[in-house]
């Protein structure tokens, strides 16, 4: 169980690398987007900027009605660029801070 899960941290380490030096291959490769059809194992990311409410739920503390009002400041200021702004911007409790971090994606 711990080679697995230290293999799915490693893998989430590898797209986070590939999201920074390309974002645009990222969409390609569909990183973050579990909602979506794809065929890259990502390690479990979340891309907390285009993800749904069903898939932000995903995350452990994040309820039904967090995720919704995740979705709804996001509509309404725009993108996220870390896990810190996300939690300050829609009032988070800071305990979700390093889950967030951990399998959170800020895509462009």
């Amino acid at each position: 169980a711990i080679a697995a899960a230290n293999m799915r941290r490693e893998l989430r380490r590898q797209a986070r690398e590939h999201a920074a030096e390309d974002p645009a291959l990222a969409r390609e490769l569909r990183i973050g987007r579990p909602d979506l059809p794809r065929q890259y194992d990502d390690g479990g990311l979340l891309d907390i900027n285009h993800v749904p409410v069903a898939a932000l739920t995903t995350l452990s503390g994040v309820t039904p009605e967090i995720a919704e009002r995740i979705v709804s400041m996001r509509e309404h200021v725009g993108r996220f660029s870390s896990a810190e702004e996300l939690v300050a911007t829609t009032d988070l409790h800071p305990d979700l801070t390093p889950e967030i971090k951990e399998y959170g994606i800020f895509l462009p």
